[in-house]
């Protein structure tokens, strides 16, 4: 028999082109064992789930963030997780820069006017945005996505502020970013980029106080988790003008209610988590997941293992 693996079905076909019917995928309401798990989007998979499955062999995830997946019961029940590093860092780095951008300039309000009724002749008070260029750029998690984007700052003659858990001596040399604190990032940057993981300390690391510190020509640009920001606490800010703009690959909840405040906003950028979806690396993506996948199945070593 073909190992029996449970997944957030639908999911790519490239997926299904590697894993070349060598195994069987079953739906994630499947209430049955199986040998496998295979996270596509980000359902949870938590202990109450791994223990359907008494003969479990592995959790391969599509994709680096595995806040969804319990990793202490993944590890005390002995089951290797696996993830995808190092390969989406380019591109979701290339997204955080599009959104700064779009979000300083105002480009998704332009385009929305520019196609509307009332663009009639051209007026060169309207619609003026905030510059990027020599302007200061801040940080929050400078792992390899930050430093991604830090790299692509420096293009753009940006000054970048970081802060992180611990410092991080090749930023600073390599691309002269300089270690701030959290006030003082807060307070400094222009614009500030989260790229930090979800975790017990980061989930609602930008909250109202956090908001409140920062310029009212500053722009905020999340492409980490959506939970790393008070939706309340930004919702209420863009709607009193409190900051210049933001730019979300990424909400809480995802995707947020259709009659959500924050979606009637025009200070706000949402994509729908958008950060790695090019298809050169959602390939690389899926080659990866599925190199976990089977090495899992088969008993050796995972190439990209979490725990």
């Amino acid at each position: 028999m073909r190992p029996r693996v449970l997944v957030d079905l639908p999911i790519s076909p490239v997926v299904v082109e590697l894993l070349g019917g060598r195994v069987e995928l079953v739906p994630w309401d499947y209430p049955g064992a199986v040998d496998a798990i295979y996270t596509y989007g980000h359902p949870i998979v938590d202990a109450a789930l791994m223990d359907r499955s008494p003969n479990l062999q592995v959790i391969s995830n599509f994709g680096v963030g595995v806040d969804h997946i319990d990793l202490n019961a993944a590890n005390a029940r002995g089951i290797p997780v696996g993830n995808t590093p190092g390969i989406l860092d380019g591109a979701t780095a290339d997204m955080a820069f599009a959104l700064l951008l779009a979000a300083g300039r105002r480009v998704v309000e332009g385009d929305r006017y520019a196609r509307s009724p009332q663009f009639t002749r051209y007026d060169p008070s309207i619609m003026l945005g905030r510059e990027v260029h020599s302007s200061t750029l801040g940080i929050f998690g400078m792992g390899r996505i930050g430093r991604q984007v830090a790299l692509r700052a420096a293009g753009f003659g940006m000054k970048v502020l970081y802060h992180n858990r611990n410092r991080n001596d090749e930023a600073e040399v390599v691309l002269k970013a300089t270690y701030a604190s959290k006030e003082e990032l807060l307070t400094t940057a222009d614009y500030i980029v989260l790229t930090m993981p979800l975790t017990p300390e980061t989930r609602g690391y930008i909250g109202q106080a956090e908001l409140a510190q920062m310029k009212p020509t500053a722009v905020l640009v999340n492409v980490a988790r959506g939970a790393v920001v008070d939706t309340e606490a930004l919702t209420e800010a863009l709607q009193d003008r409190r900051i210049f703009a933001a730019a979300l690959d990424v909400t809480d909840p995802e995707p947020l209610p259709r009659d959500h405040p924050l979606l009637q906003l025009d200070n706000v950028i949402i994509t729908p988590h958008l950060g790695s979806a090019t298809e050169e690396t959602r390939r690389r993506m899926a080659v990866v997941s599925v190199e976990n996948l089977f090495a899992g199945l088969a008993g050796s070593e995972l190439p990209h293992r979490v725990v």
